[in-house]
């Protein structure tokens, strides 16, 4: 059975970092297209950040480019997430998501077809 599995998260003062990881089981992540989404209160799921399984070509939105990186280790079968210089804004709960058999990166949480149970970010002094 796929699953997926997110630690890392945490309380970090603004300015900060944290590195999300997501394990999986049950399947290979290296084949799949694996993306980084938050969801604050009251607001829709939204992407952080994705990377494809092709060519490993990757995607950011806006508000975390040059500040948030992505990666895999497949030896590991997890796919991480590197945060730094956090702000409040960051504060959400990060989930990660498997588009399997993806052919082209997809920003939008509905194409995804596995997801972890999420990990709780909080920026806050």
């Amino acid at each position: 059975q796929a699953q997926l599995a997110e630690s890392g998260g945490g309380l970090v003062q603004p300015g900060g970092s944290l590195r999300l990881s997501c394990a999986g089981s049950g399947f290979t992540l290296e084949y799949n297209t694996i993306g980084w989404f938050r969801q604050a209160p009251g607001k829709e799921r939204e992407v952080v950040a994705c990377i494809s399984s092709s060519d490993s070509s990757t995607y950011y939105a806006d508000s975390v480019k040059g500040r948030f990186t992505i990666s895999r280790d497949n030896a590991k079968n997890t796919v991480y997430l590197q945060m730094n210089r956090l702000n409040p804004e960051a504060t959400a709960v990060y989930y990660c998501g498997a588009d399997i058999e993806a052919l082209v990166l997809s920003m939008i949480s509905a194409a995804y077809n596995y997801w972890g149970q999420g990990t709780q970010v909080t920026v806050s002094s």
